[in-house]
């Protein structure tokens, strides 16, 4: 029975995966592996299976799927050196590359499964959906090739991430930061701390009903004690306040966790009086490294249609701007990787866009 390694993007929605696994026990393949990942336009489940039948096996788990709900699908053959633990394989290599530096394309084909890896400059690009384009420091590049099999944003990452494995250690981020705002104000940024609900809450009620409404949805009076603790806690996500030079609270950045993979969500809140002075740009850029550091692949908002100056400053940095089910908002989706959205899954069967 031909071995095959299977890609279906589908929606993120309850019951979608039961739905592709039925449809694969149907065909009668046996699932030996399974991961999530993420694509530029929704969730990437890829399988490794076998299954009965010769070469018409890849399109007929490609029909399959398809009327199983995936939006695309792409199928390739794949080997028995492939069924491992991924998190132990990325160790092993990322341990060969410490001790070996030069051979990062090869380490990168392996990571990836790709056909071919070359040295290549930063300032190459290749629209090409079986190629990417992995940077290595200000001028060198490497770049990964692999048909079949277009990369994921959770791809992209992982090779990112094995990139700076290698590369010398920039030390650890600071805790706390003093940036200068476009008017020549310091301010200083930080993790939230417990001590700070007091500053917290009064800048809460400093911040005006449009603001607050901007924030939650709705002009909250006041923030619950219990709420700007949960701030605090380390499951919840991270927290970053911005003081001012009187010691005042001045702006809060959330990076939130969520159940999909690689995925944080992004939320400020920034007082009325230091608005438009690009505290919301530098709050955003931290987030990012920050994020990136942890291994995250996108950062999400979700906000008003009528928020200009979220969409204008999310959509600067490379964000694209998604409708909802709900006609008055929208959600805007940032790459950490820095790569323009939309181009890994262009490959793969089907034309719909989420």
């Amino acid at each position: 029975m031909p071995l095959l390694r299977v890609r279906a993007e589908i929606e993120d929605r309850p019951g979608r995966l039961a739905l592709l696994t039925a449809a694969l026990a149907r065909r009668g393949a046996n699932i030996l592996g399974l991961s999530v990942q993420l694509g530029p336009d929704g969730v990437v489940d890829e399988f490794i299976v076998d299954v009965p039948g010769g070469d018409t096996a890849a399109d007929d788990l490609g029909r399959a799927l398809a009327g199983a709900g995936a939006l695309r699908t792409a199928v390739a053959p794949a080997r028995p050196r492939e069924l491992v633990d991924e998190t132990t394989r990325a160790l092993v290599l990322a341990a060969r590359l410490r001790a070996e530096p030069h051979t990062l394309p090869d380490v990168l084909a392996e990571l990836l499964r790709a056909d071919d890896a070359r040295w290549s400059t930063a300032a190459e690009t290749d629209d090409d959906p079986a190629a990417l384009v992995v940077p290595v420091g200000q001028r060198r590049a490497v770049l990964v090739r692999r048909s079949g099999l277009p990369f994921t944003t959770t791809e992209a990452a992982r090779a990112d991430a094995m990139v700076r494995a290698v590369l010398p250690a920039a030390g650890p981020l600071p805790a706390s930061r003093r940036v200068v705002l476009r008017d020549g104000t310091a301010v200083v940024v930080r993790p939230v701390e417990t001590r700070d609900v007091e500053a917290i809450t009064a800048m809460h009620d400093r911040c005006s009903q449009a603001t607050r409404r901007m924030r939650y949805f709705s002009a909250k009076p006041s923030l619950p004690r219990r709420a700007i603790e949960r701030f605090c806690e380390p499951w919840h996500g991270l927290t970053l306040v911005a003081e001012g030079p009187d010691g005042s609270v001045l702006a809060l950045a959330h990076l939130i966790h969520v159940l999909e993979p690689g995925v944080a969500e992004l939320a400020f809140l920034v007082e009325d009086a230091w608005q438009g002075r690009g505290l919301g740009r530098l709050l955003t850029r931290m987030l990012a490294e920050l994020g990136r550091d942890r291994g995250l692949v996108e950062l999400r908002a979700t906000t008003f249609s009528e928020n200009a100056t979220m969409r204008r400053l999310l959509t600067a940095l490379g964000g694209r701007t998604l409708r909802t089910e709900e006609p008055a908002v929208v959600e805007i989706r940032l790459r950490l990787d820095g790569r323009a959205p939309g181009r890994a899954l262009a490959g793969l069967r089907g034309d719909r866009h989420l």
